[in-house]
């Protein structure tokens, strides 16, 4: 009789086993509840964040923040794939963000400035160079595997900054960005036309949020497929998934690459929405910031690293801009330290996880 498991548990071979996990798409049940609300809230998050009468006198100037609050929901979303429900912390997912950050500039500047080809091409390095940098950081595990990461990233970061300076415009970053307009048709930073203006404002959210929900349903369907199963019972217990004949190894090499495909989309969209790639996006400090967004939110949840995202960006960006008064600004690292501390204290499961006990409470339902 041969060892081998059942297909059903463990696919053949990989592309074998992504097939499976993503299946023929036919959206049923409770998927398409969380892709339609998902798509609800998309779609009203910029009116009633920046653009509603009441808070707008507050918040003007802040519109873009919406959209890059969705840029790093994305980046927080496969930064999760990974420590939350595979059990692997890397100090080094700069390397792809930043990394897919460059090449959708270089890409614009040399080939095209489609936001489309710009976000394909991006994605398509992040996800070369996590395949890369995946086989060899997953030789070893735990602690030796973060460290690992870090340094990945930082030799990128001193590569881009002194021998790679003629391609990345090393301290000064790359200013050579050219994007085109939308579809060949649509101006970015143009309003979007009628109602859908007032709500979404900008082409450029609209092009955000559609590439934010597909990322969102991606997500849902891999971890909610046995795919993700195998995720979670390697995070549990990595001997037991072993033993019965799982092949290890594999499988967080995937959630290793399907993290950076995130990042990279993630990425190329912060380039086309400052037109611009700082050297320090692929410093360690961005690797730290979206640890803190994911934990902040709460791990092994699909919202959670997104809030997390929100609630970081809203503090460095707002909070430190002197709002809601003028005397806090200069205290914004502060402040965010003691959001994070007493969110880690009070909730352990994040932001997301005491908002799903509080529903559970009051509904009586279930995860």
């Amino acid at each position: 009789m041969s060892d081998e498991p059942a297909p059903a548990s463990e696919p053949e071979t990989e592309a074998g086993a992504l097939t499976d996990a993503i299946g023929v798409w036919a959206p049923r049940g409770n998927e398409v509840r969380v892709v339609a609300g998902t798509a609800v809230v998309l779609a009203l998050f910029p009116f009633v964040f920046s653009r509603m009468p009441v808070v707008s006198d507050l918040l003007q100037g802040y519109q873009s923040l919406a959209t890059l609050i969705l840029i790093w929901g994305i980046f927080a979303l496969g930064f999760d794939l990974l420590l939350g429900y595979t059990g692997l912390l890397s100090f080094g997912h700069a390397a792809f963000w930043g990394g897919a950050a460059y090449a959708a500039g270089v890409f614009s500047q040399q080939v095209s400035g489609s936001p489309v080809l710009m976000v394909a091409a991006g994605t398509a390095f992040a996800v070369l160079l996590a395949w890369v940098l995946g086989f060899l950081s997953l030789r070893r595990g735990g602690i030796y595997f973060a460290i690992l990461t870090l340094a990945f990233a930082q030799m990128m970061f001193y590569m881009s900054s002194s021998p790679l300076a003629f391609i990345t415009g090393g301290e000064n970053g790359f200013t050579g960005v050219e994007t085109a307009e939308l579809l060949g048709t649509f101006a970015l930073e143009a309003e979007l036309p009628s109602v859908v203006g007032l709500l979404l404002g900008t082409w450029l959210y609209l092009f955000v949020g559609i590439i934010t929900l597909l990322c969102v349903a991606l997500a849902y369907r891999i971890l909610n497929s046995p795919y993700g199963m195998v995720f979670r019972a390697i995070r549990e217990n990595e001997q037991r998934a072993e033993f019965v004949g799982l092949n290890v190894w594999r499988y967080r090499l995937m959630s290793f690459i399907l993290s950076g495909l995130f990042a990279g989309i993630a990425g190329s969209l912060f380039t086309i929405h400052g037109t611009y790639v700082p050297l320090s996006s692929l410093y360690w400090t961005e690797s730290g910031e979206i640890v803190i967004m994911t934990v902040l939110g709460g791990t092994g949840s699909l919202f959670g690293p997104m809030v997390g995202a929100g609630v970081y960006l809203y503090v460095e960006n707002i909070v430190s801009g002197g709002h809601p008064v003028d005397f806090i600004a200069p205290f914004w690292h502060l402040i965010l330290g003691l959001v994070f501390v007493v969110v880690i204290w009070t909730f352990p499961r994040g932001i997301w996880g005491f908002v799903r006990d509080v529903r559970d409470f009051v509904t009586g339902g279930e995860d």
